[in-house]
């Protein structure tokens, strides 16, 4: 399937807009950007994720505790209604609990809703990542601890098949532009020893100089919390997507050094 990594490649390529569906509706052109924007939303609301693809998002992700199947059916009526605007939308489960229900048949069966990936806890049982879901893949959240061993132990993770991405327990925030280059070096270590596609929060209101730290962290994916309203989070993934582009482009336009 590979789903995952179509979201992380196409985010830093140029789209031409063009025809969708049996209707013909027009998809707006996309600019490159340096990191995938993936919206995440807590609480289900209607209409709440056609509207932030519309925005400049790149990908949907909802919460599950996993127990309550009613947020289940919400979800799959959010991402057929979402289809409508990107019929190839990539959408995410972030899996909290209820880990005695989930079996390898569940699991699969969460792409029938729609679902094409899921972010499991570090906490999450072992035994879900030796199950074979082919149809779903997996991602695994990745604390940030310093200690001079703790790459090496996280390290061991790459041991694990069926891992297609982590998500770095690490938020992008306004403060993230004045870390010193210790400190990423820090961050560095544990993304160098787990080389799997990432993932990393952004707040809604990072400024120019903490979109820039995304090229030294190494990240294929921002994820944006969905606001309590839905033109707030319309307005906060319209600023973002400018600001990946602007990265993407400034780093682009950057020369390399000649060897």
């Amino acid at each position: 399937m590979a789903k995952l990594q179509d979201l992380f490649t196409q985010a830093r390529r140029t789209q031409s807009g063009g025809s969708m569906g049996f209707l013909g509706k027009n998809r707006a052109s996309s600019k490159a950007h340096a990191a995938a924007l993936v919206v995440e939303f807590p609480q289900v609301s209607a209409g709440g994720a056609e509207s932030v693809l519309k925005a400049g998002a790149d990908g949907l992700l909802f919460t599950w505790n996993g127990q309550d199947d009613a947020v289940l059916e919400t979800i799959k009526k959010e991402i057929d209604s979402a289809k409508a605007t990107d019929k190839q939308v990539v959408a995410g489960l972030h899996l909290t609990g209820g880990w005695d229900n989930l079996d390898r048949e569940r699991l699969n069966n969460l792409k029938d809703l729609g679902i094409l990936y899921v972010i499991l806890p570090f906490n999450a049982p072992a035994r879900l990542l030796a199950m074979e879901t082919k149809d779903v893949e997996k991602v695994v959240t990745i604390p940030i601890r310093t200690g001079d061993n703790y790459p090496i132990f996280i390290r061991n993770l790459t041991a694990f098949e069926g891992i297609a991405a982590i998500l770095l327990d690490f938020e992008l925030s306004d403060e993230s532009g004045s870390l010193s280059i210790e400190e990423v070096l820090q961050y560095r270590a544990v993304r160098e020893a787990v080389r799997f596609p990432a993932f990393v929060y952004a707040a809604s209101d990072i400024d120019e100089a903490s979109a820039y730290t995304l090229n030294t962290l190494g990240v294929q994916a921002v994820i944006l919390t969905a606001n309590a309203t839905e033109e707030k989070t319309r307005q906060d993934v319209k600023n973002l997507r400018e600001l990946l582009e602007k990265v993407f482009q400034e780093d682009k336009d950057t020369p390399s050094i000649p060897k």
